[in-house]
């Protein structure tokens, strides 16, 4: 296992920030907040939730949120829990940025696409990450092919491999109204490498936070 146990808080910020991409993204995230508050109604608002998913997308199976109802104070607190959960999901996924930017501390004696993928299967997080996508496409297939009424069946694998899943989506549309199969197809393929680029991300952050340093 190429991990430790240990969590360490100062390289997760330190990945999040001492890398080009990673202060590409968290420049992009702060845009995105800007066009929220200049256009709030606009479809691009919905740009800092997108930019920080798939955990951004986490407390909507929560019973409270940014629009939580009850006026003052309620309002105010929900809303401020929810800008420091975006501000962490940036940080996080900034931080895998980083690490996917950062080269290894070591030459790898496997192929690199092989070591690649291997960060989205050899530790507890990213694996975790996989069971939950596999556990939203299925609950989506089974509604979708055997179930008599799917209902909102596709939220669940769209919200887990967010953000890519939206594109899987978008390119699976226009067969879902002519070859259904084919549209049911084209969007569990693209969930499953929309998962698969998460799951290396989520392996590769796991491993620089976990590790001993290396060099960038």
């Amino acid at each position: 296992m190429p991990t430790s146990a240990r969590f360490r808080p100062r390289r997760l910020l330190a990945l999040a920030t001492d890398s080009l991409p990673a202060r590409a993204y968290l420049g992009l995230v702060a845009l995105g907040v800007v066009v929220l508050f200049l256009a709030p109604d606009s479809p691009y608002a919905m740009a800092p939730a997108l930019l920080t998913a798939p955990l951004s997308f986490l407390p909507v199976v929560l019973p409270f949120g940014a629009g939580t109802a009850g006026g003052g104070a309620a309002e105010v607190a929900a809303a401020v829990l929810y800008g420091g959960w975006l501000l962490l999901c940036a940080l996080v996924n900034a931080a895998a940025f980083g690490a996917l930017a950062r080269r290894p501390d070591r030459a790898p004696a496997a192929r690199p696409r092989r070591t690649l993928l291997a960060a989205a299967v050899d530790n507890w997080p990213a694996r975790a990450y996989v069971a939950v996508v596999v556990a939203a496409l299925g609950t989506f297939l089974y509604g979708v092919l055997l179930s008599p009424d799917p209902g909102f069946a596709g939220i669940w694998p769209l919200i887990a491999a967010a953000p890519l899943s939206f594109l899987a989506a978008a390119v699976s549309a226009p067969a879902e109204y002519s070859l259904p199969w084919l549209g049911t197809l084209l969007f569990s393929v693209g969930v499953v490498l929309a998962g698969l680029v998460n799951a290396v991300l989520i392996g590769r952050l796991t491993r620089r936070i976990g590790g001993t340093p290396g060099r960038g």
